[in-house]
């Protein structure tokens, strides 16, 4: 379901925005206004939100039309609801919770955790990745540089969280019932790091693959197949992972616990 209310910036006689327009499009007014919506839950979408979450497994395609249609009628390709990151950060903070019951561990430790996970994992790291490919987009697979055309930093945080939540899901919620029960991906024996190493294939898959559609749904940008190419060192390292008896989930399992240590 997409909005219905349309918004066209007046434009003046060559085509750019006149002075009111350019300063309410200005990235601090921008993210200003992002953020002043965090405080306002009444004003946040949580329903075509969910929707979003539910495509991104089913169809990503349609979410990045979406984009689309938010860059015609608002002048912009990021997001200016913050409701999907508040519905990601209560599914970060749920499976981190649940993490912390399957291992074991203390209330004090789960908190460490969950601070860990939503501070550095999550905020630390998506930072990171969107500020570097921001840096890419921009730098290196531009058609044409201009002051017009440009990857917004936003919209490479939200092409992060995109492709970032089907790898939440897949890791941190439906690997909880098998790290313990089921088939106990704990295990040293083939078929539990098979399954657990084939569940991290198909979250990092989906990441890669929701990274790519992102960019490749910028008409400004040129070679964006590129960012495929890590599907190949995926795969191989897969392989490795099985013939060498590697357990990813093991080792996440290992490191979440020295973390809270």
């Amino acid at each position: 379901m997409l909005p219905t209310t349309t918004y066209s910036p007046q434009r003046q006689g060559n085509g750019s925005l006149s002075s009111r327009d350019a300063a309410r499009h200005t990235a601090g007014a921008k993210r200003y206004k992002y953020l002043r919506r965090l405080l306002h839950f009444k004003q946040m979408d949580f329903e075509f939100a969910m929707w979003q979450m539910l495509y991104l497994f089913t169809s990503p395609q349609r979410v990045y039309r979406n984009f689309h249609y938010r860059k015609q009628t608002k002048d912009q390709w990021a997001r200016d609801d913050p409701a999907f990151l508040v519905l990601l950060s209560v599914w970060l903070c749920v499976s981190t919770v649940g993490f912390g019951l399957v291992l074991d561990m203390s209330f004090l430790e789960t908190l460490k955790l969950l601070l860990w996970v939503v501070f550095i994992d999550c905020i630390g790291v998506g930072l990171l990745i969107s500020t570097l490919m921001w840096f890419v987009t921009n730098k290196y697979l531009m058609k044409h540089h201009s002051k017009d055309c440009d990857v917004e930093w936003g919209y490479a945080f939200d092409v992060h969280l995109n492709a970032f939540y089907p790898l939440l899901v897949i890791l941190h919620f439906l690997q909880l019932f098998f790290i313990n029960h089921i088939v106990v991906i704990k295990s040293g024996t083939f078929i539990g790091y098979f399954v657990g190493n084939t569940l991290w294939l198909i979250a990092i898959g989906y990441y890669i693959y929701i990274t790519f559609l992102g960019y490749s749904a910028l008409p400004f940008l040129k070679n964006t197949v590129i960012l495929l190419y890590p599907f190949a060192l995926l795969v191989l390292l897969y392989v490795l992972s099985i013939t060498l008896g590697w357990n990813f989930t093991a080792g996440l399992c290992w490191f979440y616990k020295q973390r809270v240590r």
